[in-house]
């Protein structure tokens, strides 16, 4: 590794020796309307990705080959993303990649219990592959991370499991799993979501938080799965069950994101982002404009893999006073046509045309969109496929906007076509 944490050679010999389990199941009911017909790691973000990629690229860009997808809640589109864009495993070169959904496999229950239970109702296919470790994912946070250091450090501390943690403001950190850990590492408390997190010690505004990231022993990971899954007061959750039962038995570490987190040149902090509300998507996206964005998905040497969709370039047209085609600080992807609009401080997402006069200000716009001549868009999230109609102004009148959309406290609009359609009863 170099002084920025970059790898220099491609091996990673315990990568190598591992597969990647990601929990993929999960609504994200906080996004409101945009997990309506998607599961949360589905969801659009930066452009052209979905939320997933950035878990399964870490895998890959680590040196991981073996990967697991556990599936459950609208997994539709998700599954379908992941056939387009992540079929080029191959099982002679020793590697594969399986889509997991929740199925009648074991006893009654179709359903998977728990995050636990979502691996547990899988062992059937893990175990032949003979790993040494797994590491185990959530599917639905943005970051750029090399798993090698984290299953480097799992080995060279003889550790049970290893948990993925981040410093994070405690008035936020009951969302987490919340950790205390000692001079060495080594984990002494954990507590999943806690009504009043505990703070870090000698900084009284922070929590130490998991990011739901763990790396196993394969072996030591099954003998807790059954035992957890003969526990009849268990959850079949690795926050709530695996984790505490393995600090209190075992050894549990620590590992901080800050040692394995993947920066470029122009990346000066260490990013993480839960994008998991309506605000926090918006802006995560939104801050992708800026001139200098916290994230950088220019990184050739990281790249974030995804479904490469064939579309044309993007296209700006008209260059007369007052209907001009233009963009500034804005990000648009290929197939979109800007046709006689202006765009300030704006993402477009693959195949979106925005007609003549019409002005896109602070907005995140996702695919296949057709906003109408005169439209005023200002501070909104629009859902895949909307047809917005002519003259439509949001982001103005704080009462009207509530009133039509689902509008956020802090004047984020989200708009859906089935709120476009309630205008016209």
């Amino acid at each position: 590794m170099n002084e920025n944490g970059r790898r220099i050679s491609s091996s990673a010999p315990l990568a190598r020796s591992a597969m990647a389990y990601v929990l993929a199941g999960g609504r994200g009911s906080r996004l409101q309307e945009l997990t309506d017909k998607r599961a949360k790691p589905a969801v659009y973000f930066g452009g052209k990705s979905r939320i997933i990629d950035f878990a399964l690229s870490n895998a890959l860009n680590s040196g991981i080959r073996r990967i697991g997808v556990a599936t459950q809640y609208k997994a539709h589109s998700l599954i379908r993303h992941m056939q387009r864009g992540w079929n080029f495993f191959r099982p002679e070169r020793n590697e594969s990649f399986d889509i997991l959904p929740a199925s009648q496999r074991m006893g009654d229950e179709a359903w998977y219990a728990g995050t636990a239970d979502a691996v547990w109702q899988n062992l059937d296919i893990i175990e032949p592959y003979g790993t040494e470790y797994i590491v185990v994912l959530a599917g639905d946070h943005v970051y750029k991370m090399d798993y090698e250091k984290m299953l480097q450090q799992h080995v060279e501390q003889g550790a049970d499991v290893t948990v993925g943690c981040i410093e994070v403001p405690r008035a936020l950190a009951s969302g987490f799993g919340v950790m205390h850990a000692d001079a060495t590492g080594r984990i002494t408390d954990f507590i999943e979501k806690p009504a009043d997190p505990p703070p870090m010690p000698g900084n009284p505004a922070l929590s130490l938080a998991s990011m739901g990231i763990y790396v196993f022993g394969t072996k030591f990971l099954i003998e807790q799965l059954r035992r957890d899954a003969h526990d009849k007061e268990s959850s079949r959750d690795f926050g709530k069950d695996i984790i505490p039962y393995v600090v209190r038995h075992g050894k549990a570490v620590a590992h901080p994101f800050s040692r394995s987190c993947v920066r470029s040149g122009m990346e000066s902090e260490a990013y993480w982002r839960d994008v998991g509300t309506v605000d926090a998507y918006w802006e995560a996206n939104i801050d992708l404009t800026a001139v200098v964005p916290a994230l950088d998905l220019y990184d050739r040497d990281w790249p974030i893999w995804t479904y490469g969709e064939i579309t044309p370039p993007a296209k700006f047209v008209h260059d007369l006073v007052g209907r001009r085609g233009s963009a500034v600080s804005s990000l648009v992807s290929g197939g979109c046509i800007i046709s006689g609009a202006s765009l300030n401080r704006t993402l477009l997402f693959t195949g979106v045309h925005v007609h003549s006069f019409a002005q896109v200000e602070n907005s995140v716009i996702l695919p296949e969109v057709d906003v109408a001549r005169h439209a005023r868009l200002r501070n909104v999230v629009v859902d895949h496929g909307v047809r917005i109609p002519p003259g439509l102004v949001v982001g103005e009148d704080p009462a009207e906007d509530a009133r039509r959309f689902r509008r956020t406290g802090t004047g984020i609009c989200l708009i859906t076509q089935a709120m476009i359609d309630g205008l016209r009863g």
